[in-house]
């Protein structure tokens, strides 16, 4: 009976990832003790239930059971012993082998371009023993090192300090690591605040597989604490700028990590397929900027693992990648080209196995080619001006087969830009529809609701972007509707004039504006 309670108790201990042997052992010894003396098991269990018993003692008084004559029924209670401290030695091995896998991948980012980091308080509070033992086992080895990987956290512009100044804080959402909230710093600066969900997937199936409270969310926080130093590592417009960080309570009861970053509205894909082309086109270009710099970075190509568009934002306009918890600048190794196939839902790609051993740009083509399946297909050439149509298509076969890189990738858009910029796209050099209209100095349209069109800057009407006053009219006379138009005071990224067309001929007085109106339509009313 007392073997099967034990056994079941093992089992329940296995589920929480917790050590069996003591409790194992004690059993056993307190079994072969009611055995072998008849009649004192009762007085002699009570005894050993109140003494303090070493590890040693056990294990001898189990190791004398197991040589007694007819006891293989304490082998066999020996052997389930076995097995249950096995399976949680290596389910400690394991996340052990986890928490250090993390921090070590800390230090080998750190170790680019190294600054020596800013001392930490001494072991007494923030670097005890874990609940694994660890630093006993390796000699504070680990423990040395994580005080290396987090030791750069205090610089910043924003830190624990500041989080009393912060206010409007709000839910804005969670993933499988992190929750994030937003905020507004003293001086008005919009912040992301970024710190470990604990009820997150990546918290509960450690939870379910270690039982491990705080080590499971150390493991956890140390990703963020990855990201902060590969935001600190990876400075660049098109990534998220980390203003500053929080690093709190002790690495033993799981440290408070809260990453200060910008703040940035969600990329929603359908809203973006209703903005004008220019902009669309701002986000591509922003896209392949980034892709571009993460190709030849100093940490090596860094390689987006969880390449979606939640793991972006908008920054006025800009696209910036915010999640870089989930990264790596391994390429994959091979020996020969049939290592280096790249797997996608709906395609698959060859590469060859370089000299030193790796497929050659490998992170940079699946960076490529996912930013060709979640933002190029959808963004880059729909609505787009007519005559720059067939270099878009060029584009958007090239990087849909891989036959472009990144540079030739990046050069493509800049060709682009450089046309759509100079206004080439829309002059029609054998027309001028200028002339067309008569310009009407000191007025405006009167302010009603007009015609729209698409697409526009402004939904109630139409707002488009021109480079000067011939493309405006060449556009005026290609829609029916248009019977004059304004230049606003407003301008796009790239500096081209926002300007109103509108159906109606009244004008009104307006020192600050002048109206071009069709010829045809004189019954402007004055």
């Amino acid at each position: 009976m007392a073997e099967s309670g034990c056994t079941a108790a093992g089992e329940a201990e296995k589920e929480r990832g917790c050590d069996v042997r003591i409790l194992r052992l004690r059993a056993l010894t307190s079994e072969y003790i009611s055995a072998a003396r008849p009649g004192q098991g009762t007085v002699r269990m009570g005894k050993l239930s109140s003494v303090s018993v070493s590890a040693v003692l056990l294990l001898t008084l189990a190791l004398l059971i197991l040589k007694a004559p007819g006891s293989s029924r304490w082998r066999k209670g020996a052997a389930v012993s076995d097995e249950q401290e096995s399976f949680c030695t290596s389910r400690q091995r394991e996340l052990a082998n986890a928490l250090e896998g993390r921090v070590e991948e800390i230090i080998r980012y750190q170790d680019v371009h190294w600054e020596r980091p800013v001392s930490l308080p001494e072991p007494s509070s923030h670097f005890q023993e874990s609940s694994l033992g660890r630093a006993q086992a390796g000699g504070d080895v680990f423990n040395k090192k994580t005080r290396r990987a987090v030791g750069n956290l205090s610089k910043g512009t924003v830190g624990c300090n500041d989080f009393r100044n912060i206010t409007g804080i709000e839910f804005l959402g969670s993933g499988y690591t992190k929750t994030v909230l937003k905020g507004t710093l003293q001086d008005g600066t919009a912040v992301a605040l970024k710190t470990v969900n604990s009820q997150g997937d990546e918290v509960k199936r450690c939870l379910q597989r270690y039982g491990q409270q705080r080590d499971c969310f150390r493991l956890a926080a140390y990703k963020i604490i990855k990201e902060m130093i590969l935001l600190q590592k990876l400075q660049h417009p098109n990534i998220i700028q980390l203003y500053g960080q929080c690093y709190s309570g002790s690495l033993q009861d799981g440290p408070v990590i809260t990453a200060v970053v910008e703040q940035g509205a969600p990329v929603e894909m359908i809203q973006l397929l209703q903005t004008p082309w220019e902009e669309r086109f701002r986000i591509c270009l922003s896209l392949m900027k980034l892709l571009h710099y993460l190709a030849h970075s100093p940490l090596g190509s860094v390689l987006l693992l969880d390449f979606q568009p939640r793991q972006f934002v908008l920054v006025d306009g800009e696209l910036k990648v915010t999640d870089l918890d989930d990264v790596s600048t391994e390429e994959l190794p091979c020996t020969t080209d049939s290592d280096c196939v790249i797997e996608f839902p709906t395609r698959s790609f060859s590469l060859r196995c370089a000299a030193d051993g790796k497929c050659h740009k490998i992170n940079e083509k699946r960076n490529l080619y996912n930013a060709f399946r979640f933002f190029l297909t959808y963004l880059l050439p729909y609505g787009a001006p007519s005559t720059l149509r067939p270099l878009l298509w060029k584009i958007m076969n090239a990087t849909g087969d891989l036959q472009y890189g990144i540079n030739e990738t990046l050069e493509a858009f800049e060709e682009v830009l450089y046309l759509y910029k100079s206004g080439l796209p829309r002059i029609n050099y054998s027309q001028s529809w200028l002339e067309d209209y008569k310009i009407y100095e000191g007025f405006r349209i009167h302010d009603n609701l007009d015609y729209k069109c698409w697409p526009s800057y402004n939904h109630q009407g139409c707002l488009l972007s021109v480079h000067n006053t011939e493309e405006a009219a060449a556009i005026c006379h290609s829609q029916q509707q248009c019977q004059s138009f304004t230049f606003t005071q407003q301008k796009t990224w790239l500096g081209r004039y926002l300007v109103s067309f509108r159906s109606s001929t009244k004008l009104v007085l307006d020192s600050n504006s002048t109206v071009y109106m069709k010829s045809r339509s004189l019954r402007a009313t004055m």
